[in-house]
């Protein structure tokens, strides 16, 4: 089968991500005896630094690790909510949908101090062995992606009229850096640098300097700024008018990132592990639970029946999604039973021939799901206001056998004004909660909105086998399902598994503000052909056809350790990502 590109085997080390110079930095890592975690946090501030319109030092990065010989853990990278942040504190603002940007919807950036926890726990290196390739793209400069000049210029009148710390970081006399051309962000490059001297300022033990870089993120020169900053703003967000963050001192200074276990379920002899209910990874698992009663190896992996099988399951899962996920620590989410084998059973009869246009959440027991909007409320006030940002997404593995799967975002450029003097952006993550009292993900203090970030580890034989994500938002947890199925079904190698046509649903409420949804719908590459395309719209699908090579940015990094290779493998789609190894 022709690919892209080949997927690449060696047996030294790989590095998949969304752009080929932190692909390339993590390359470095490695090949200066660094293991996959310590070339994992390299690329994942190269990410910041070269896509600052799909994530950003004030965002977060959810992190799932497969150490060789140890347990499967997920690293929590996701910041809490405000302690401000109530349902009571917007209805008194008359918000009724949290706004898509500024700095209302700023939850604890939680990226930083995950990336530090994973360092200290896993990684080799130090804090300034790992910013040091960031470091040296903010002050030397960078190629600016054609993505990044559209995102600016989306935002450029934005950036002049109301952002105008964004203006002076982004806008040269006005106007996006052209595509192409080399870009600096010295405020940023200082922000690293001086992390990394108060690190150094600890002395030669390296624990120690983890620690005062986490200090300096949550209580030293980081904090200072962003609270001033947050406190003394109102910034126009898409409502319309202009309000002040909810974030506070005592809120940066009570995050730290933690280590949790992760929830799994096996499949086909593979053990697939995800992050849980605080994020959208256990849909994966639910998916998968559905598609067991199917006979997909029986299926054409690119044919009508894959297809409207795979999309009218993710239907069913995302409904029990939106009905009950939520952070488990605030949340009685019942997500035993939601992955049980017998709940998949029962909910697997409601898929039949034709495509279903409802929002059919199950009940748990005798527990009836909160009921939402049935349509999107809310809209974005000033039409002028950007959307929201993307993600990015890296994967590395080691010569011994370690996996690390992170999917950063959040803080992207279009996310809120820049703040003064630190080279980045806020997060918006927030506007993910929703404000019906009683809801597992309802707004409230401390506690994480569920995010759509989703990294993800699969196991086989107990040992670390495939490590892979996407950006993609809702699309997550489908792009990366498709590409699973087409591997373990399909008998696809990583990279013709990436390069096969891809579809997904839009079919319940998105995550993002302002929470549009349409049923019945199905998205696809125009490379399915118009057989399939047509034989899916006599099944009832609203088919939209986008472009051959449009949906998906997934990478991949796996081994066989019966064969002693190591592999990798990235999208071609957006002609940024890479995967580099030998």
């Amino acid at each position: 089968m022709f690919t892209t590109r080949p997927e690449l085997l060696g047996t030294f080390g790989m590095v998949a991500s969304t752009h080929w110079l932190a692909s390339a930095a993590g390359m470095r890592l490695l090949e200066e005896g660094g293991n996959a975690f310590d070339a994992a946090i390299a690329a994942g501030f190269v990410l910041q630094v070269v896509e600052p319109h799909s994530n950003g030092l004030g965002g977060e990065a959810p992190i799932i690790v497969a150490p060789a010989g140890g347990d499967v853990a997920v690293v929590n990278g996701q910041g809490p909510a405000p302690g401000a942040a109530t349902i009571e504190r917007m209805a008194g603002l008359g918000i009724d949908l949290i706004p898509g940007n500024g700095l209302l919807p700023a939850c604890v950036p939680g990226g930083f101090d995950a990336w530090m926890l994973l360092l200290a726990r896993y990684g080799t290196k130090t804090v300034g062995d790992v910013l040091a390739p960031a470091i040296w793209y903010a002050r030397h400069g960078y190629p600016v992606l054609p993505q990044l000049t559209e995102a600016i210029n989306g935002c450029a009148g934005l950036f002049q009229r109301e952002w105008l710390s964004s203006a002076a970081l982004w806008l040269d006399g006005g106007r996006a850096p052209a595509a192409g051309t080399l870009w600096r962000n010295p405020d940023i490059a200082a922000t690293y640098e001086r992390i990394v001297a108060e690190a150094e300022a600890a002395g030669p033990d390296r624990e120690r300097q983890i620690e005062a870089a986490r200090a300096a993120f949550s209580t030293g020169f980081v904090a200072e700024a962003i609270v001033e900053f947050v406190e003394g703003d109102e910034v126009l967000d898409s409502t319309g008018r202009r309000h002040r963050g909810l974030l506070s001192g005592e809120d940066l200074a009570g995050y730290q990132a933690r280590a949790e276990a992760p929830v799994a379920r096996d499949y086909h002899g593979l053990t697939v592990c995800k992050a849980s209910s605080w994020s959208q990874g256990p849909v994966f698992l639910q998916q998968l639970a559905l598609l067991e009663g199917f006979d997909l190896e029986g299926m054409d992996a690119g044919g009508v029946d894959f297809v409207h099988t795979v999309a009218e399951c993710a239907k069913l899962a995302f409904a029990d999604r939106e009905a009950w996920y939520g952070d488990p620590d605030h949340a009685d989410v019942p997500l035993g039973e939601l992955l049980s084998t017998a709940y998949a059973d029962e909910r697997r009869k409601l898929v039949d021939s034709m495509a279903s246009f409802a929002l059919r959440p199950g009940m748990v027991g005798d527990r009836q799901p909160v009921p939402l909007p049935e349509t999107a409320r809310g809209g974005w006030g000033d039409p002028t206001l950007p959307p929201a940002g993307d993600t990015v997404h890296v994967d590395v593995v080691d010569r011994w056998g370690n996996l690390v799967s992170a999917t950063p975002s959040g803080g992207w450029l279009q996310s809120s004004p820049a703040v003064p003097g630190l080279g980045f952006c806020l997060g918006t993550r927030g506007q993910m909660f929703w404000l019906t009292p009683g809801h597992p993900n309802a707004l409230a203090p401390g506690k994480r909105p569920r995010t759509t970030l989703t990294p993800s580890i699969v196991l086989r034989d107990g040992e670390g086998y495939l490590a892979f994500g996407t950006p993609g938002g809702d699309t997550q947890d489908q792009w990366t399902l498709t590409f699973f199925l087409r591997h373990v079904h399909a008998g696809l190698n990583l990279q013709a598994a990436i390069d096969a046509p891809m579809f997904h649903i839009e079919h319940f409420a998105s995550s993002f503000s302002p929470r549009m949804h349409d049923p019945g719908s199905l998205v696809v590459e125009g490379r399915f052909g118009p057989e399939v395309i047509d034989a899916l719209r006599t099944r009832g699908h609203h088919v939209t056809v986008r472009d051959g090579w449009s949906l998906g940015r997934i990478t991949a990094a796996g081994r066989d350790p019966s064969l002693g290779i190591v592999k990798a493998a990235a999208n071609p789609r957006g002609l940024h990502g890479y995967a580099v190894g030998r």
